[in-house]
């Protein structure tokens, strides 16, 4: 089993309509995450391998050969790749930075329509984490299988969102709906936000009521376990409570 390459994850339906500007020889390199990010030392966060998803806020304000900086700055971060949504302030990436993509065979990719950063998020980490295996022998689709399989679906759920789960249905519908949100973009507060078409002070408040039902929120053993119990749907655990 191995991890998708960009070409194969852009390959997946969530990416359709993708451009590659530049840098086309690096479609071939593994993806090991996907990160949102508009920040301009992004590259300090990283672990290595990730595609960065962007709307170009910071590239609109700054000089193009500054812009370029910023991108040699995510290859020397270890970054795989930089997917640009050209329908904010930025709608032309500037030639110096795809130049650069180009010199440093870095994929640099353009989305000339409004894409939603959870959607890329979640298909891509899909590919990545479960790694395409259709088979019960591994992945997290297995996982929730074996738990449907062995009657077990309804305790786990209820393990790991009994507080939500216990909650009147209307705020009960928007802080799973709001949770699933968080997972998937990453907890980035303005994609979520985006995503949910709420504001941000909305997002921040159910977070806080998140964390006062569930606790810790930034475990990632914990975010796979809530990621699981969210995929196992409402219908067989309703009905094993009730």
């Amino acid at each position: 089993m191995t991890l998708p390459t960009l070409r194969e994850v852009l390959a997946l339906p969530a990416y359709a309509g993708a451009q590659v500007l530049g840098g086309e020889n690096g479609l071939d390199a593994a993806v090991t995450w996907v990160h949102v990010s508009e920040v301009l030392d992004a590259a300090r966060f990283l672990s290595g391998g990730e595609l960065i998803l962007s709307t170009g806020l910071e590239l609109s304000r700054i000089t193009p050969d500054a812009g370029a900086a910023y991108l040699r700055s995510l290859v020397d971060g270890g970054a795989h790749g930089l997917a640009l949504e050209l329908v904010g302030p930025l709608r032309d990436v500037p030639p110096a930075v795809v130049m650069e993509a180009r010199r440093t065979d870095f994929p640099l990719i353009a989305f000339q329509h409004e894409v939603r950063f959870a959607d890329l998020t979640r298909a891509a980490l899909g590919r990545i984490l479960v790694r395409g295996v259709p088979d019960v022998a591994g992945g997290l689709d297995s996982v929730t299988l074996a738990l449907r399989e062995t009657g077990r679906a309804a305790a786990f759920r209820d393990a790991h969102l009994g507080p939500l789960l216990a909650l009147p249905d209307r705020p009960r519908g928007t802080l799973l709906t709001t949770l699933d949100a968080l997972i998937a973009g990453g907890f980035n507060i303005a994609q979520v936000a985006r995503t949910l078409g709420v504001r941000r002070q909305t997002v921040y408040y159910r977070l806080e009521q998140l964390r006062a039902l569930l606790g810790d929120l930034d475990d990632p053993r914990r975010q796979l376990a809530w990621r699981l119990a969210l995929d196992l749907g409402d219908g067989e655990n309703d009905a094993g409570r009730a």
